[in-house]
């Protein structure tokens, strides 16, 4: 038996389509088909309507980068061992605005707000890199 992970969420009935896309390379939002508009996190009632006609629907991977911080250091496990790392919010293709973290970023005084992103999904996690 594997220990237990303490950087994802335990998927539930309504959040495991969301993490199994996620471990399959696919980012999913939530569309309401009352008002027309995208979020994320996933949730069962729009946000901005509070209407419950709400479907799950693959997003286009694509984002820009909103804001960030370099974490150097972080106490709590796992995280203490994955310093220094970036986390971010970005603004998805489909309206949204995300937090996540950066992978793959060399050098992350290059960052810049509005830099094109796409989905990475490493260990099944949604995340960002530059797009290049």
């Amino acid at each position: 038996m594997s220990a237990p992970r303490y950087d994802v969420p335990e998927p539930d009935a309504f959040t495991r389509p969301y993490w199994d896309a996620a471990a399959a390379g696919r980012l999913l939002l939530r569309r309401c088909r009352a008002c027309g508009r995208a979020h994320h996190y996933p949730r069962e009632a729009c946000p901005h309507c509070w209407s419950e006609d709400v479907v799950w629907e693959t997003a286009s991977g694509r984002a820009t980068l909103y804001t960030w911080s370099v974490v150097h250091r972080n106490d709590l496990p796992p995280f203490s061992a994955r310093t220094p790392y970036v986390a971010a919010v970005v603004d998805l293709a489909e309206g949204p605005r995300m937090t996540t973290g950066l992978v793959d970023c060399p050098d992350p005084a290059l960052l810049r707000a509005g830099l094109a992103l796409t989905a990475a999904f490493p260990d099944g996690v949604p995340m960002f890199r530059p797009a290049d």
